[in-house]
């Protein structure tokens, strides 16, 4: 059972969020929230108190997200790096211990990069080099896993780099390429001599599948009589982009705190104006501000909108009457997010949404307890599916579940829950096995009759980041929407 080891770290018992994390990295803090440099700051609200890495918050509703910018680019990059460097250290011996292995051959061509490239990689590397070869040989407890890098760089310093011996035209020693990298690979592996090499093969998990088909003919070559040694464990990529560590944390939650207060402004008068705004207004709005912000998204934000007499969601000008939804994620610090929340445009004499549109957001809510109580580590996504969906079905909530992990990727490694158009399980993505310390979108929609709007059956569609800490029990990473955001 896999147990990430925990350094010593300072307990802060404040529940809400502030500027600093607990443990800045060198270069410039964060400014307060008072100098942000988007114009939708100003109407949002600073809360002070410091967080713990992994310890949960509890932040009221009744009080407003707020916008967190990110620090100066060097600061950014030194923070990454720490979290780089940590998982190295700390999270990939145990892994490579657990499942037995005792080397791992990452080999890539520029833009052709291994999905485990971006959890390895420092923060000013954007590419892979040419070609770069990791090979990452596991020594014992004592003497740790011995990383080396033949082509590429250092990574910040995390892997041994080896150079040509051959000079190149300016004087320096020529970088590794062709037969002389092969060669120098086939000395390594020779000279430690391991019992078995685990290449990224996989038909059916692609985290773990990196290793492309001319990459894979040339690699089993230049191993030679060590060929026979080669072996597949999707579990070693897979887990170990999975797996987050605590320092990660406060980061990721001002980063959520961010989207939510973007939302909240987003579904507001400060952008909508009803009758006259259009969802695709709301959309440009929202990927402004990130752009403002320095964040971008990993994919195109969508607002929709529904009214009493419409047959589904669609898009077109907001008007009064209206139930509204995003679909938004961002990308932070090569950190992914994905929300979706719900928002309702009142009509003249109303102070909240009807009670049926209430009802069917407390339905999806209840939802997301259900699968949060069934998300125990070491279990299967379709087991946990199965269950889920048993208990919802008891209680009388139509609904579907389409849950996945979420961290270096938007649709992150790790065990499916569902797809919104697979009920039954979803083969081998959802026979993985949930894990501590990892992160999850927990997507789903609960469909509910509204009596205000004649009975029709409106689905309340939610995703929320949430994660299991190094015990496996589950929070909120921020909090989650349970009323809807309102445009008077």
């Amino acid at each position: 059972m896999f147990r990430l080891t925990e350094p010593p770290k300072a307990m802060y018992p404040e529940p809400l969020l502030n500027d600093q994390d607990p443990s800045p990295p060198t270069g410039t803090k964060p400014g307060p929230c008072a100098r942000a440099a988007v114009a939708v700051a100003a109407a949002l609200t600073c809360l002070a108190g410091p967080v713990a890495a992994q310890k949960p918050v509890d932040v009221p509703e009744h009080i407003p997200a707020r916008i967190h910018p990110l620090p100066p680019l060097r600061a950014q990059a030194d923070q990454q790096l720490s979290w780089t460097t940590a998982r190295l250290e700390r999270v990939l011996p145990q892994l490579m211990r657990e499942y037995g292995v005792e080397m791992w051959i990452l080999s890539m061509r520029e833009y052709a990069e291994d999905p485990v490239f971006w959890s390895i990689a420092a923060p000013t590397t954007f590419a892979a080099r040419r070609r770069s070869i990791y090979v990452f040989y596991d020594r014992g407890p004592n003497e740790g896993v011995e990383r080396i890098a033949l082509g590429g760089t250092d990574q910040g310093g995390n892997f041994t780099p080896y150079r040509s011996s051959r000079p190149a035209p300016s004087g320096e020693a020529a970088e590794l390429w062709g037969d002389e990298q092969w060669r120098l690979l086939y000395e390594i592996v020779d000279d430690r001599d391991p019992g078995n090499i685990v290449l990224n093969i996989d038909e059916h998990h692609a985290f773990s599948d990196g290793l492309h088909a001319g990459e894979r003919e040339a690699l089993e070559d230049a191993l030679g009589k060590y060929a026979d040694r080669i072996q597949r464990d999707h579990r070693l990529a897979q887990n170990y982009i999975a797996i987050r560590i605590p320092e990660m944390m406060p980061r990721y939650r001002k980063i959520e705190e961010t989207v939510h207060a973007l939302i909240s402004t987003a579904f507001s008068n400060a952008v909508i104006e009803p009758g006259v705004t259009t969802t695709d207004d709301v959309v440009w709005w929202l990927r402004q501000a990130v752009n403002d912000l320095g964040m971008t998204t990993w994919f195109q934000t969508s607002v929709n909108r529904i009214g009493p007499d419409d047959d589904g969601w669609g898009s077109g000008v907001i008007d009064r009457g209206d139930m509204l939804w995003t679909d938004f994620g961002v990308v932070a610090m090569r950190l992914k997010t994905d929300t979706q929340h719900l928002g309702y445009v009142l009509r003249g004499g109303e102070t909240e949404a009807p009670a049926g549109l209430q009802q069917c957001l407390a339905n999806s809510n209840r939802l997301q307890d259900i699968l949060l109580e069934h998300m125990e580590p070491h279990v299967s996504g379709n087991d946990i599916l199965a269950d889920a969906l048993a208990q919802m079905r008891t209680e009388g909530i139509d609904g579907t579940v389409y849950t996945h992990p979420i961290g270096d990727h938007g649709h992150g490694a790790g065990p499916l829950i569902g797809r919104w158009d697979a009920q039954e399980g979803v083969p081998h993505r959802g026979d993985v096995l949930l894990e501590p310390s990892t992160w999850h979108s927990i997507e789903l929609q609960a469909t509910t009759a509204v009596p205000e709007w004649n009975g029709k059956s409106v689905s309340c569609r939610q995703e929320e980041e949430a994660y299991l800490d190094e015990e496996g029990h589950r929070h909120w990473v921020y909090r989650r929407q349970s009323r809807f955001h309102l445009v008077r």
